[in-house]
């Protein structure tokens, strides 16, 4: 089915970084917001249309620890253990439960990342069926790869919502890792992958080619958006303000994001010059105020990692006299185990507990940044493409199969010639 493209007409309130109005979105930052199902009757003239948020998610509660840890250990595109992956991934995760529980007791009891990635995703819906119409209503979803609502939770939810079945309609697959990597994004796509074709494909469908089946399009990549950019500069800026004057410039900006085994960036994965890439923008946009550096965090594992990591990176910077630090979550939308453990707890008293020290808030409830998620949806869903041309590019040592036939379904017919 080729999607119709949307009439350009209409003045967006969304051209330019950020300057949709906010009156809208500030209402409570907290709290999820249950939204009425969508069925396929309830259209425009192109909805309506599903918006899933793609994400690792996180244990709502220490006792989802021990099966999360199991997914995620199990999962070889985020941590590639080999021909071993089956009997060392339930070895490892069950060994490291209990230290893992104790993490999240300490944050709270479990992690934040489905409020926030329901919350986001929901405001997001409600500001494009204003800035979008023709695709509305706007529904939305969340696929965690390792906790719930996990990737067949969420398409078995879509179809019980109005979509598929017989009945077609269009998703959009909204990958809330802004830099790709095959292990995170590329591992996400994998997993939906492998739902559709279970629940929708030949299989599910007595070895005839399905018909009516969910469109789907994916947003892969938006490390450089300028309303990402944006929101990322004002919390820095909030939190240089909170320093004396006269300390304010001398302040080092260490951006951290999430590390990757040496194996899968030799294997050409473009997640660490995308991440670069947000940080020059955001120092950009900052008109590089400050010092600055990017590290990595949380390597798990005796084999080599990305580094240089942040914990070391911090106390040797203290050691060498530069006590006022602004740690920036680089790669993350949201707070959860390494923004509310890794980097309020354990950079921090790594590095004594100095008062110089400090995070950047996380997006959470940002109103720039869910300005800028729903712009980022907006203009794919204007511009009737599949996917970035980046993604039909597979990384140059890479021998996977599954991601070859993952890559050439969500290109479409026209995009799959591209997939090599």
């Amino acid at each position: 089915m080729a999607f119709r493209p949307l009439p350009r007409a209409l003045n967006s309130a969304l051209s330019g970084a950020h300057p949709v109005t906010r009156s809208f979105l500030g209402q409570r930052a907290g709290l999820a917001t249950a939204v009425p199902p969508v069925t396929q009757d309830a259209t425009s003239s192109n909805g309506p249309t599903a918006m899933v948020f793609m994400n690792m998610g996180g244990p709502s509660t220490t006792d989802e620890v021990e099966a999360f840890l199991s997914r995620l250990f199990a999962d070889g595109d985020l941590i590639p253990l080999g021909r071993l992956q089956p009997y060392l991934g339930p070895l490892i995760s069950k060994r490291r439960t209990p230290k893992i529980q104790k993490q999240y007791a300490e944050i709270g009891g479990g992690s934040p990342i489905r409020k926030w990635s329901e919350y986001q995703c929901t405001e997001m819906c409600k500001l494009l069926d204003k800035i979008n119409p023709e695709s509305a209503p706007h529904k939305p979803y969340v696929a965690f790869r390792y906790a719930d609502p996990l990737t067949e939770e969420m398409y078995t939810k879509l179809l019980d919502d109005g979509f598929g079945r017989g009945r077609g309609g269009r998703a959009v697959a909204f990958t809330q890792y802004p830099q790709y990597s095959c292990s995170t994004t590329g591992s996400s796509l994998n997993e939906l992958w492998k739902w559709r074709n279970r629940l929708e494909g030949k299989r599910a469908n007595g070895d005839m080619d399905p018909t009516g089946t969910v469109q789907w399009s994916v947003i892969d990549r938006w490390p450089t958006h300028p309303g990402l950019v944006e929101a990322f500069a004002k919390n820095i800026e909030a939190q240089l303000a909170t320093y004396p004057e006269e300390k304010r410039s001398s302040a080092v900006l260490l951006f951290s994001a999430h590390s990757l085994p040496m194996s899968v960036v030799n294997r050409g994965d473009p997640y660490p010059a995308e991440v670069a890439a947000t940080v020059h923008a955001v120092m950009q946009r900052l008109n590089f105020s400050n010092p600055y550096r990017l590290c990595w965090q949380s390597q798990v594992g005796p084999s080599a990692w990305l580094g240089a990591q942040t914990s070391d990176t911090v106390q040797e910077y203290v050691k060498r006299g530069h006590t006022d630090i602004v740690l920036v979550p680089i790669a993350f939308t949201s707070d959860h185990i390494e923004t509310l453990y890794e980097l309020d707890l354990e950079v921090m008293e790594d590095a004594g507990h100095l008062p110089g020290v400090k995070r950047a808030e996380s997006m959470n409830g940002n109103p720039v940044f869910i300005e800028a998620l729903a712009d980022i949806a907006k203009t794919h869903l204007r511009k009737d493409e599949k996917c970035s041309m980046q993604m039909t590019l597979r990384c140059q040592g890479c021998r996977s199969e599954r991601c070859l036939e993952q890559k050439k379904f969500f290109a479409g017919e026209q995009g799959a010639s591209l997939v090599l």
